[in-house]
């Protein structure tokens, strides 16, 4: 049923039945490491370039959500997957001998919330009974592609954020226990300005702002229905931004906002800067850490929103602005 012109809500609500997250070490050195089920030795996770890295986290990921899941792949309708790199890349490589339907989506950091939200809605619709959203993101094939080779050594300023190394997934099932998806609200893009490709929590925090202060106006829920506000990816400088943007909107979430971004890393030990950033991060994050307490019963209900710097290296070098987009899903425990 639609709420507004930006949310709907389930009537019958898929529920997630699993997650999985497998990150790379130095993610693995951070505050959630006990989290992740698995943490690889090597950023090359034994390939022959960070490209080929990348898709075998994927690929990893995916087998250990079947696994948790009780479940395999001829019972699995769509895979909803996406990454950073060119033409999902990663994704696509990841699924080209598998037997499922695959769906690659790209939301920049915000592909998460995409996948979970889209996925929701086809199964609602009847059309799915079992469905895998599933992203990654590599610190090392993003610097490529997006930034500098790493064998350039350039100097990172302090707003920039740190990609994650890592994958993270979860299963979607029409029948089941865990905690469910009630409401999916799609966020529109939101450009106020930044050019700055190296401060994107800048430049997402209005994105942000815009969708969760539209899912308030649209479902009639306020903050304090929430057991916490997720965002993603915004870090230290898009935190400070979104909550102070959101006042402007009459709402404030700061006793209960939490930004996956900032839960990546101990920044006082690790040189993450501003926090983290990739479509592995608040995929990696929800599932070793909020998933779990929605699951005991510690948090109740969260409204997840990933959010997304929809750049490229041309149009930066074309010297136009960032565009960005954040995602908001509510999920109950």
């Amino acid at each position: 049923m639609r709420l507004g012109k930006q949310t709907v809500t389930f009537e019958k609500m898929p529920y997630i039945t699993a997650t999985a997250a497998i990150v790379g070490p130095y993610e693995g050195e951070g505050p959630l490491k006990d989290g992740f089920d698995r943490i690889i030795e090597n950023d090359d996770n034994g390939e022959k370039s960070w490209e080929k890295a990348e898709t075998k986290l994927m690929q990893d990921t995916y087998h250990l959500l079947l696994q948790k899941g009780n479940t395999t792949e001829k019972n699995i309708h769509y895979v909803l997957a996406g990454d950073l790199l060119n033409q999902n890349i990663a994704s696509s490589y990841a699924f080209r001998d598998r037997e499922c339907s695959y769906l690659g989506i790209y939301g920049a950091c915000s592909t998460f919330g995409e996948a979970v939200g889209i996925a929701s809605m086809i199964m609602a619709g009847g059309f799915a009974e079992q469905i895998i959203c599933i992203t990654s993101s590599h610190y090392c094939s993003a610097e490529r592609q997006y930034r500098y080779p790493l064998e350039f050594a350039t100097q990172r300023p302090p707003t920039s954020q740190w990609t994650v190394t890592g994958s993270g997934g979860l299963l979607l099932q029409k029948d089941g226990t865990g905690p469910m998806v009630e409401m999916f609200t799609a966020g529109k893009i939101v450009d106020q300005g930044i050019k700055d490709a190296n401060n994107m929590g800048a430049a997402m925090a209005p994105a942000a702002a815009d969708t969760i202060a539209t899912h308030f106006v649209e479902t009639g829920r306020k903050p304090e229905d929430y057991d916490l506000i997720v965002t993603g990816d915004l870090g230290a400088v898009g935190t400070d931004i979104c909550r102070e943007l959101l006042k402007q909107y009459g709402v404030d979430v700061f006793e209960r906002h939490e930004d996956c971004g900032l839960l990546m890393y101990d920044r006082s030990k690790q040189d993450a800067h501003s926090g983290a950033s990739g479509c592995g991060c608040c995929a990696t994050v929800f599932s070793a850490y909020f998933y779990p307490k929605l699951r005991n019963g510690e948090l109740t209900r969260i409204l997840f929103v990933p959010t997304g710097a929809l750049l490229s290296p041309t149009i930066v070098q074309q010297g136009e602005s960032i565009a960005c987009i954040a995602h908001a899903v509510a999920i109950a425990g």
